[in-house]
């Protein structure tokens, strides 16, 4: 078989990674890649943006690909599942409509609402006037999302009303989100703690995969601004085994009901961003695709053959499927690049890969990244993702950071505490 993967971040290459262990694949893409999917797979200048989806389908129709995998959420927010059945070419991820639960967090929350699924109270509003006079009638903290993809920059907790009415100014307007800001959310601020948990569907059932969790901010203690995330680990501790029965019953099921009934084409990976409170699992948002970087956690633990577990979505038989999973934990650390979330600069050399190449149960996943003849240099916000595997949490954290020390290049910036509250919950 031939596959393509679009995207060229941490998830792409590992979506590259693990589908290259595939017998049955014989020639695998990357359009466009990065230096890490250059080992393994051809990359194909073909940018994953609406524009280019046209290019794309050509290519894929062209080359005789037999199975393309969308990474990002751009283009399948653009119709990119849309425009390749259309075409009669094969593609993994859910059609436009679908992905509107991640395009619009007001469409998310609205669908939240009519389907029962426990999340947030909220108001939504696109006038900054209306916005701040209900700031004035709600208690604090809140949080405060734009409407649109942001790459995951778009929500804003704020524990004082001068910073929600900041964040209100900027993205209502300064439209620092651009159109993504047009509507924001006012929302309750949930308490507990966050976790991810990520499903296969093939449109009637779903397969939940190893649960995980997520580290937004940019600096240690969860301080800072949002980031697409600077790290993960898995499996969360939070998520216990009563905690998944009841995520399953209470959000999956519903949500993979109520897509049923709209007329959307679901056959992807469905994503819950969930808040673990007193009361039981809460949805915070939805993402119709793999989580960056949860997918560097959770692909390297699942032993299954990935490209069966794809192919059973597309062909409507996910319920033969059964996923096998390796007992031990791994945990990412990203390298990001000086001044992300916010402006950096690229181009600068990365040095030590080869030495962490002979370091045992370490993986490095390329992001932001780009080859030069013989140099690897920094191309984008989160460059590198240092994966590793433990016996126990603890363990793999340590492996990670012993890798990074021996990685350098100008300006780079890693958060120290990937795991922690794994750690001070007594995981080790």
């Amino acid at each position: 078989m031939k596959v393509m993967v679009v995207g060229f971040g941490g998830r792409e290459h590992t979506l590259c990674w693990k589908l290259s262990q595939s017998s049955k694949i014989k020639r695998l893409y990357a359009a466009p890649g990065n230096a890490g999917t250059e080992a393994i797979a051809q990359n194909v200048e073909i940018e994953p943006a609406w524009a280019y989806i046209p290019s794309l389908g050509d290519f894929a129709a062209s080359e005789g690909i037999d199975l393309t995998v969308v990474g990002p959420e751009a283009p399948l927010a653009e119709g990119i599942v849309d425009h390749f059945n259309q075409r009669g070419l094969r593609i993994f991820g859910p059609d436009k409509k679908a992905a509107q639960l991640e395009s619009s967090k007001v469409f998310a929350k609205e669908f939240m609402t009519v389907q029962g699924i426990p999340t947030a109270r909220y108001k939504v509003f696109d006038g900054y006037q209306a916005a701040l006079g209900y700031l004035e009638e709600v208690e604090m903290p809140v949080v405060i999302k734009a409407d649109g993809l942001a790459q995951g920059k778009g929500v804003f907790v704020c524990q004082e009303k001068e910073e929600a009415r900041e964040a209100l100014k900027k993205t209502l307007v300064e439209r620092c989100f651009g159109q993504a800001g047009c509507r924001v959310i006012i929302e309750e601020c949930l308490m507990g703690e966050e976790a991810s948990f990520l499903a296969f569907t093939d449109g009637k059932t779903f397969i939940s995969m190893a649960s995980s969790q997520d580290h937004k901010r940019v600096y240690d203690g969860d301080r800072g601004p949002n980031t697409g995330g600077m790290g993960a680990y898995s499996p969360a501790p939070i998520v216990t085994q009563e905690i998944q029965d009841r995520i399953e019953e209470e959000i999956l099921g519903p949500t993979i009901e109520g897509l049923s009934t709209r007329d959307c084409r679901f056959t992807g990976v469905i994503y819950l961003g969930l808040m673990i409170t007193e009361d039981g699992p809460k949805l915070l948002e939805y993402n119709v695709r793999f989580g960056d970087p949860e997918t560097q956690v959770i692909l390297p633990r699942l032993k299954t053959d990935l490209l069966l577990v794809l192919e059973a979505c597309l062909e409507g038989r996910l319920s033969e499927i059964d996923l096998e999973w390796d007992k031990r934990a791994t945990i990412c650390v990203v390298l990001a690049s000086g001044g992300y979330p916010g402006d950096y600069e690229k181009g600068k050399e990365v040095w030590g890969l080869d030495k962490v190449a002979q370091s045992k149960d370490v993986i490095v996943f390329h992001a932001g990244t780009i080859q030069r003849d013989d140099q690897i240099l920094t191309n984008g916000g989160r460059v590198l993702g240092i994966t590793a595997y433990g016996h126990r949490l603890g363990e793999a954290a340590i492996r990670a950071y012993e890798a990074i020390e021996k990685i350098n290049f100008e300006g780079c910036h890693f958060r120290k505490d990937i795991g922690y509250k794994a750690l001070n919950r007594g995981v080790r």
